[in-house]
């Protein structure tokens, strides 16, 4: 034979499929280099050169994934199909070699050489080919898979090559055999391998029918039961059941395919379902198990949202929901960013610790919003029961999976932007401590694996991004704090609730009041005054219901027609919402003996604390009231102590304690007041009094006190600076180990204050007494 010419052909690379010369036949394509290939084959000749991949599951095959020998083919129509793959119709022309691949990036491009049929003794051919034919036709009968239609087109076939590709072409068989058929040039050797095959696979025909003779014969035992199922749904369907229980098994069958569950919870699943197929249906059991098998469908298995990875989108919705907070939003954006380059993290799990109302639940939904997840709230508060995590058995009545798994249900995908509200709210008692089933649930090395007792198998929670939020961290078990990266939230800033409330909330309660920007405006400093005597909290919440009182208000008065547009002023806010509410947080207008400021952190946020102290004839006792913890007590009778060993030198009678009963009060109410912090502020006050040195009115303090006179640091202060501010105090005391915390303050608060970081008492009592006027006395 000679060799023939080597050409350039774009490849188009088949995946479990072989195509024989002569051939016609459509095939679907949808990889981009494929379709690149037919595109390439369409603007030149319409040949391609046609090869079978070694194995089906390579997507990008390289020149080792591929068979050396295929089948130039001719494209002779390109259809491109709605689910965006392209249906071609190609014809098989002849035999060709494999020798090069040529490096293109598009497509793949080959240099092949077309190989012809050898032919020898053509008697022996036609002999062959004649068997070729009976075989063929005998294993037609036996198969009873290939039409009589197909058995009349091979007959009419006179070549021998082509009838040996035609019926290699209708046979079932392997892909490797069916090539080692296409890489038989000698068309002799081609028929003998074909009738050897055919020859192969009758037998196992054989082999197969003599199987289902002996399952028919195991069949007839069971044709008794069969017989007695269908005499049950006609019976059913005579009472009104129209299917019976074989549809609804049906139904959940469908159901149970179409869910896409991992292949051992499928298996479960089919399993449950055989058995609700034998229970009776009046059976308590069957209910059981159906209200399982509907969970299990209904949940989420592999459905999940594309993210928006988009940082400056995220970061534009994050400001246009929420003013300030700028920890969160670095903290989102940054998971965002780590996202897309890393493409495998897993979700974080974030704890936004703070006062009510200063955003954390609806800053949970922008973030969810931003990222384009789902969003689902579940909320702990009050939550006692282990089993509202982790559901209840089974074989309980009214069982159900717990709130996780609800949740999940609800959110229909695997990745949703999971909010567990007021998780610092959950309590524990005899029936278990949710707490503790929460840090499977919060742990990313465990939740991936997440047993809930209804749905007994592992549910993969790794995807969720949890976040959760707290009024107070002191409540949340050590173990689950561990598990959470926690961000606080402190309060606002007077500044910040002005532009949050101008921005925010008097535009959207004006909308839902049913007036329009001209019918209502607010003044600033009338806004301001609201924010300070009508309102008392770290967040906006009250805020915004003294601004819905005020709308509501102006809506009556232009409704009754009194006025068309309603301009709001310091002087109108008394007449509308009647005298201020609180005297809030103002400093003390001069300096007082025995009255000290001190700064607390509350669930609320930070607060100003007036401790007073009164000295009158006694024995030594020391009272103390104002609704103290155990803390402050101990703060307070530490500060004691340490006045007494140091009387001394801080010019006090050393006999004052046998002479004169002391009493601490701290006013405010009943509210309940525990924290390490008052101790400075108490010793302050106590010598003071002792003293008759006045408490500077300016200065404010907080910090703890040790037997020695050491400061201790203390948490919140920025919180309690904030308070500072409001207070109208410019001197603020503090531990100086608390120095580092000072970045976290807002630069409106801190450049109006003068920070004090104090080691020792002493230097606490030189900052905070006044000097005594001598002259006066």
């Amino acid at each position: 034979m000679t060799e023939k010419q080597k050409i350039q052909i774009p490849l188009l690379p088949l995946r479990g499929l072989l195509i024989y010369p002569s051939m016609v036949m459509h095939l679907d394509v949808g990889r981009d280099r494929s379709v690149k290939a037919l595109e390439q084959a369409m603007m030149e000749n319409n040949q391609i050169f046609l090869v079978s991949q070694k194995e089906m599951n390579i997507d990008d095959p390289s020149e080792d994934d591929i068979y050396t020998f295929g089948t130039v083919a001719n494209v002779k129509q390109m259809v491109k199909l709605p689910n965006g793959t392209n249906r071609v119709l190609v014809e098989g022309l002849h035999r060709a070699k494999l020798n090069e691949f040529i490096d293109h990036d598009d497509y793949f491009l080959v240099t092949i050489e077309e190989r012809d049929n050898e032919h020898e003794d053509h008697n022996e051919e036609e002999a062959l080919m004649r068997t070729l034919l009976q075989q063929f036709e005998q294993y037609i009968k036996i198969s009873k898979k290939i039409s009589q239609e197909t058995l009349d087109t091979v007959s009419d076939i006179d070549e021998p090559a082509r009838m040996a590709d035609m019926v290699a072409s209708h046979l079932p068989l392997k892909l490797k055999d069916k090539q080692e058929v296409l890489e038989t040039i000698n068309v002799k050797q081609r028929l003998k391998k074909l009738i050897e095959q055919i020859s192969n696979e009758k037998e196992v025909l054989q082999i197969e029918k003599k199987i289902g003779q002996r399952v028919k014969r195991s069949m007839e035992k069971t044709q008794k039961e069969y017989y007695l199922r269908e005499q049950m749904k006609a019976i059913q369907r005579e009472l009104g059941d129209k299917d019976g229980k074989s549809g609804e098994v049906n139904q959940l069958k469908e159901k149970i395919e179409a869910a896409n569950m991992p292949e051992r919870i499928e298996t479960v699943a089919l399993k449950e379902l055989g058995r609700y197929e034998k229970v009776p249906q009046s059976s308590a059991e069957s209910s059981v198990i159906r209200n399982y098998l509907e969970w299990l469908v209904a949940l989420p298995w592999t459905k999940e949202t594309e993210d928006n990875l988009d940082i400056h989108h995220a970061e534009k919705i994050l400001d246009e929901d929420h003013y300030g907070l700028e920890k969160v939003k670095e903290r989102v954006l940054e998971y965002l960013a780590v996202q897309k380059l890393t493409q495998s993290i897993k979700g974080p799990i974030l704890c936004l610790v703070g006062p009510p109302g200063v955003g954390k639940t609806s800053l949970a939904k922008s973030i969810s919003r931003a990222i384009n997840r789902k969003f689902v709230r579940i909320s702990l508060g009050g939550v006692r029961d282990e089993a509202e995590i982790r559901g209840h058995r089974r074989t309980y009545i009214g069982a159900m999976p717990g709130r996780i798994i609800q949740g999940m249900k609800r959110a229909e995908t695997i990745n949703p932007v999971f909010l567990l509200d007021e998780i610092d709210k959950m309590a524990s008692d005899f029936r278990g401590d949710p707490s503790s089933a929460m840090l499977e649930v919060l742990d990313p090395e465990q939740n991936s694996t997440f047993s809930d007792h209804f749905i007994e198998e592992s549910y993969d929670l790794s995807k969720v991004m949890f976040i959760a939020t707290a009024n107070n961290l002191a409540s949340i078990p050590g173990p689950l704090l561990d598990r959470m990266e926690v961000i606080t939230i402190a309060g606002y800033t007077e500044v910040e609730k002005v532009h949050i409330a101008k921005e925010h909330l008097l535009p959207k309660q004006i909308k839902e009041n049913g007036l329009t920007k001209g019918q209502i405006q607010m003044r600033e400093e009338a806004l301001l005054r609201l924010i300070r005597t009508y309102t008392r909290e770290a967040g906006v919440r009250n805020l915004e219901r003294q601004l819905a009182s005020l709308c509501r208000k102006s809506a009556k008065i232009i409704v009754a027609g009194d006025k068309k547009r309603v301009v709001i002023t310091e002087k109108m806010l008394e007449e509308l919402l009647g005298k201020p509410k609180f005297r809030y947080g103002r400093a003390e207008e001069e300096d007082q003996v025995g009255a000290a400021t001190g700064l607390a952190y509350t669930s609320a946020g930070g607060d100003t604390l007036s401790i007073e102290v009164s000295i009158y004839p006694g024995k030594g006792k020391l009272t103390l009231t104002g609704k103290l913890g155990d803390v402050m007590k101990e703060s307070a009778q530490a500060a004691f102590s340490y006045i007494r060993s140091r009387a001394g030198e801080l010019d006090i009678d050393p006999d004052f304690v046998e002479k004169n009963d002391i009493h601490i009060h701290v006013p405010e109410g009943a509210t309940p007041k525990d924290g390490p912090s008052a101790g400075i502020t108490m010793a302050t006050a106590l010598v003071s009094a002792l003293t008759g040195r006045p408490v500077r009115k300016e200065v404010g303090m907080t910090g703890e006190i040790t037997l020695r006179g050491r400061v201790l640091p203390i948490g919140g202060l920025k919180e309690k600076s904030l308070s500072a501010h409001r207070a109208g105090l410019t001197k603020i005391i503090i531990p100086h180990e608390n120095e580092k915390d000072l970045e976290d303050i807002p630069d409106s608060v801190r450049n109006d204050l003068n920070y004090v970081m104090v080691k020792h008492l002493d230097e606490v009592l030189e900052h905070a007494l006044a000097e005594v006027d001598n002259e006066s006395n």
